[in-house]
């Protein structure tokens, strides 16, 4: 096996302004996260979340302590949330404990002394395992979580190219975090826009992963500051940071699913600001 990681940045709103198409996706946009048989991983300085992507074939994949955590293994100080983006099934082994995890299926781990693996249960159909962790500074128990335990909100009209199900799958009202929010939000066929209108969260950062993206279309992620917007194309299979003070918000060129995650100082999810669509520049 093999682990790759690096750091990311704090960027400045002042100073996003100026980045062009190549910053932008250098500072923002993860292009690589499911490589056979590796672990990688991006430590963001915003709200120190890190987002990774695990893809065993035939091995059995550690998640190792990478160097930036300056800890003993990985959970140490932190907690951590993972999903089943892969065909195939798989399991997660933490400790003395093993959670096998299907398609769109999830698993939460509190924060402790403990080493994880990631295996696939069939490495012809490997599972890819998706995750996003962030600081802990209380252990809550670990948990599977699967669609049916999710609190479930049917939003949008396929009129406006926007229905979707959104799937709050670790989330306070599922089960106790330290900071981690994590869902999964599902469009229907003729639908294309999620998360409008677009909105901030000044407590909270957040990371966005497209999937079920059909290889010959593509996501266009809005980012900036309501009045000074950007964007980034991408496929599927990637993901994405918003800052705290960055909207984010999202069309593409097929329907498809998307898994967010956030980290800061608050678990409330209807914390946001929203702005309407004909104010956003």
């Amino acid at each position: 096996m093999k682990t790759n990681y690096e750091i990311r940045y704090a960027s400045h709103p002042a100073d996003a302004k100026s980045y062009d198409t190549t910053r932008l996706r250098k500072e923002f946009l993860i292009e690589t996260l499911f490589v056979a048989n590796e672990v990688n991983m991006v430590y963001s300085m915003f709200d120190r979340m890190v987002v990774g992507g695990a893809k065993p074939e035939g091995e059995s994949l550690k998640l190792e302590a990478i160097d930036p955590l300056k800890a003993p293994c990985f959970l140490h100080r932190r907690e951590l949330g993972i999903f089943n983006v892969g065909v195939g099934a798989g399991i997660v082994k933490v400790g003395d404990q093993s959670f096998e995890l299907k398609y769109k299926e999830a698993l939460y781990l509190g924060a402790g002394d403990r080493e994880v693996f990631f295996e696939s249960k069939d490495a012809k159909n490997p599972a890819k395992f998706y995750f996003n962790s962030l600081v802990a500074h209380k252990t809550y128990p670990d948990k599977k979580i699967t669609k049916e335990d999710a609190v479930r909100v049917e939003l949008g009209t396929l009129e406006g190219s926007n229905h979707r199900n959104i799937n709050k799958m670790i989330v306070n009202q599922v089960l106790p975090t330290c900071q981690l929010q994590m869902g999964m939000t599902e469009l229907a066929p003729g639908s294309v826009w999620n998360t409008m209108p677009a909105h901030i969260h000044s407590r909270r950062m957040e990371a966005y992963f497209y999937f079920e993206v059909p290889e010959e279309e593509a996501v266009v992620h809005f980012l900036g500051e309501p009045t000074e917007s950007r964007h980034i194309w991408m496929k599927g299979d990637q993901a994405v940071f918003s800052p705290e003070w960055s909207i984010h918000s999202a069309a593409a060129t097929s329907n498809y699913t998307f898994i967010w995650g956030m980290g800061g100082e608050n678990l409330d999810y209807g914390d946001q600001d929203f702005f309407k669509n004909t104010e956003l520049k």
